[in-house]
């Protein structure tokens, strides 16, 4: 990496945790200025403007979410047990796995009527976190771990769904309660789903 490449990188993990808790439109150039020690100048060397910023920030955060379920699902040996991880790693939404909350619900909601190119980039993470949840159910039906007649993909939305709600929830009410209450209920469901 030169050092251009690294200082751009810089940039970009320090404005991250700013955008994913102010929003991209409540960021301000003296914010990031303020996080990375930069001058004016020196950040338009790397970005041509908020905007470019704003969606390699997006880029990262996604990367960095997706990094962090797969690591934790990865580390698990049954199917079940990768369901519940999933669901684990985001039982507290007040002390989140990244930084200012979940960055599906931070960009997603802001960028739905303002910027399309980070729409599309949060439903691509959707989609994609759904199928990766479809596919351990899948594997799980094939094993033998889970019943055949569960149905993968209505299961996989109802719980991307209700997690992300359940974050929501929680951070709106500043507690875990709605959280730990989904949780119960999709543990419940995987389990007597499991044959």
């Amino acid at each position: 990496m030169t050092k251009a490449e690294r200082t751009k990188q810089l940039i970009i993990e320090k404005a991250a945790p700013l955008f994913n808790t102010k929003g991209v439109a409540g960021t301000s150039l003296s914010d990031i200025l303020e996080v990375t020690k930069l001058a004016k100048g020196s950040l338009y060397v790397h970005f041509e403007n908020k905007e470019e910023l704003a969606h390699e920030v997006v880029n990262y955060q996604l990367k960095k979410l997706s990094e962090k379920v797969e690591a934790a699902m990865s580390r698990q040996k049954t199917a079940k047990e990768k369901l519940f991880s999933y669901i684990d790693l985001h039982l507290d939404p007040l002390n989140p796995p990244i930084l200012g909350g979940c960055p599906l619900l931070n960009f997603g909601m802001e960028a739905d009527d303002t910027d399309e190119v980070i729409c599309k980039k949060v439903h691509m993470l959707i989609e994609t976190a759904q199928q990766n949840i479809r596919t351990v159910i899948e594997k799980g039906i094939a094993s033998g771990e889970f019943k055949p007649d569960w149905d993968a993909q209505e299961f996989a939305t109802q719980m991307f769904a209700m997690v992300e709600g359940g974050i929501m929830m929680s951070r709106i009410a500043g507690n875990k309660k709605a959280m730990q209450s989904i949780a119960r209920s999709l543990k419940k469901e995987i389990e007597e789903k499991t044959a």
